[in-house]
């Protein structure tokens, strides 16, 4: 006959095993969560220029401030219903920087390098797109440089 004490003992012994299995699944799924957050929110998956003329650029968010702005293309494309609408291109600027640069460049055609994210950060902006760079300026009068014109600005 098995005493009250060895009884007890096994019980304490299973209710271990339980605790580093129910432990063990808590810390792979946690170190999952965190590489599924880190690659959707972290990780850009596609990089690439595109030009355009810039229509819209204004900052919006209620406690997180980020620059929206919009990009119409060149061309036109067909819906379904045989509409033609034009290509339109909206992105998030996260750098102020880049957004005064922007800012003055209203209707003018602009090449800007971007990131593409799976999904979108509250401090980023709300699209996955994410213009980090400025490659190229132009006017109709001629081009002219977007150094220039931070010296320009910061003059003003």
């Amino acid at each position: 006959m098995e005493s009250l004490l060895e009884h007890s003992e096994k019980i304490r012994q299973k209710g271990r095993y339980w605790r580093k299995i129910r432990n063990t699944v808590f810390l792979v799924l946690f170190f999952g969560f965190a590489v599924w957050a880190g690659i959707s929110y972290y990780y850009p998956f596609a990089t690439g220029t595109i030009t355009g003329k810039l229509y819209l650029l204004v900052p919006e968010g209620k406690v997180f401030k980020a620059y929206e702005g919009k990009l119409i293309q060149s061309g036109c494309e067909s819906s379904d219903d045989a509409d033609v609408q034009l290509n339109e291109f909206a992105f998030s600027v996260a750098k102020k920087s880049i957004a005064v640069k922007l800012m003055y460049t209203g209707g003018r055609t602009v090449e800007l390098h971007y990131k593409e994210y799976f999904k979108a950060i509250p401090w980023r902006g709300c699209s996955r797109f994410v213009v980090d760079g400025i490659v190229h300026i132009s006017d109709d009068k001629g081009e002219f440089n977007a150094d220039e014109l931070v010296v320009l600005i910061t003059n003003y």
